[in-house]
């Protein structure tokens, strides 16, 4: 499960990418088991070629030591990092690799929650993967978002029984179930309870209207 400060990085540097002019999806899975990019970016140089840039967020030095694949296999590639651990590791970052540093801003009026200065600047390399297959891990990942957006946009209906169970399960520690805060759960089957209760109102009302209009019609064929 990400931490809110990768998400945090995470949503900064999309608007980032996208102020610079580019088309970024993130967790693209690379061609050729070169494993899975943080966050793509793509856009159209001087010479109207496309330059592909890589993201890998890290915010700890367990995370920047992991063993797991750094995709990169952009013309630029870049560590994204929080001030502190940039600090930390900076002299473990290769020469070729640069480096965006995050800062949060200490207000929420700005639409997102931080910027990044560039640290160090990445060199250029060729591309490690066929484009043309990279274009397609692009365009795929970003039908796949939108088919998020279109799913969220037509809310819980497009879910079955046992997907919102799962999910249900899944935020399971949000719930605070003994901690005096919001119990979600309870408030799921209250909420529910007093909808049964307001359409059983609504239906005898209906019923009673029914039985007063009939027993008016009768005294009056009477």
């Amino acid at each position: 499960m990400k931490t809110p400060l990768t998400i945090q990085i995470e949503e900064s540097l999309y608007y980032h990418c996208r102020e610079n002019g580019a088309i970024v999806v993130e967790e693209v899975t690379m061609p050729d088991d070169q494993g899975i990019v943080d966050t793509l970016a793509c856009r159209l140089d001087a010479e109207q070629q496309f330059e592909w840039r890589c993201y890998e967020v890290k915010i700890s030095k367990a995370d920047f030591r992991s063993k797991a694949k750094l995709s990169f296999i952009g013309h630029y590639n870049y560590f994204v990092l929080p001030e502190k651990l940039y600090l930390s590791v900076k002299e473990e970052i290769p020469s070729t690799i640069g480096v965006l540093v995050y800062h949060s801003y200490l207000t929420d009026e700005l639409g997102v929650p931080g910027y990044f200065t560039t640290e160090k600047k990445p060199q250029r390399q060729g591309l490690l993967v066929n484009e043309h297959e990279l274009l397609f891990r692009l365009i795929s990942s970003q039908a796949r978002e939108v088919g998020k957006a279109k799913q969220t946009a037509r809310g819980l209906r497009v879910f079955g029984t046992d997907q919102l169970y799962k999910e249900l399960k899944k935020r399971q520690p949000e719930y605070d179930l003994f901690g005096g805060g919001i119990n979600y759960y309870d408030r799921f089957i209250e909420e529910t309870q007093l909808q049964a209760v307001e359409a059983l109102k609504e239906e005898l009302e209906a019923t009673r209207a029914a039985y007063f209009a009939l027993e008016q019609r009768l005294l009056e064929e009477s």
